[in-house]
């Protein structure tokens, strides 16, 4: 496999991590780099490490992972995005939402790399140099990752409850994304 169809590879893994990052930004008062390094760090490391599980799952376990990936990522996407629009029309909560726990994070960043884990499956399959493979589609995460934070707090800055809402709106759309692809509706 050639450096250009990894970085494509690593550019459409990163994708769902960016649309993510996007909305965490949306949910920040003042756009906060060190939140958008942690944001970064969370989904390039999981990014990069799932592809390494999926290698090592190798082909005995691809049909049992692909067959359940999207719900995965579906029902975590669908539940994040729903917390976030119940948060946009909350009148009592003033605060806005820019959690980067351990617990939301890690949520977010296996909803975003689940695909990365049936990648490395693929992985196991081709002729790759998975050192450099996992370590480029990590770098490209963390990079995109921490622009769309920015692109999300310049946006969310102007409207900040339409923020929020598009925000969950986003992460429903991604999960019902990802489900009608594997599910071949789209």
């Amino acid at each position: 496999m050639s450096i250009i169809e990894i970085l494509l590879i690593s550019i459409g893994l990163a994708m769902d991590a960016f649309a993510v990052s996007i909305c965490k930004g949306l949910a920040m008062n003042k756009m906060s780099w060190k939140k958008a390094i942690v944001i970064g760090l969370y989904f390039g490391i999981f990014q990069a490490t799932m592809p390494i599980i999926g290698f090592y799952l190798g082909v005995s376990f691809e049909e049992l992972v692909t067959s359940v990936d999207h719900w995965i990522a579906f029902g975590l996407l669908a539940f994040i995005g729903g917390n976030m629009i119940k948060e946009a029309f909350d009148k009592e909560s003033e605060e806005v939402n820019d959690d980067t726990s351990i617990k939301k994070m890690i949520l977010l960043s296996i909803a975003t790399s689940i695909d990365a884990l049936a990648v490395g499956i693929t992985f196991a399959l081709l002729d790759i140099d998975l050192i450099l493979s996992v370590l480029i589609i990590g770098i490209i995460t963390f990079i995109l990752s921490i622009i769309g934070v920015k692109i999300g707090n310049k946006f969310g800055m102007k409207y900040k409850t339409k923020a929020e809402l598009s925000g969950g709106v986003i992460l429903i759309l991604l999960g019902v994304k990802i489900l009608f692809e594997h599910l071949k509706l789209i």
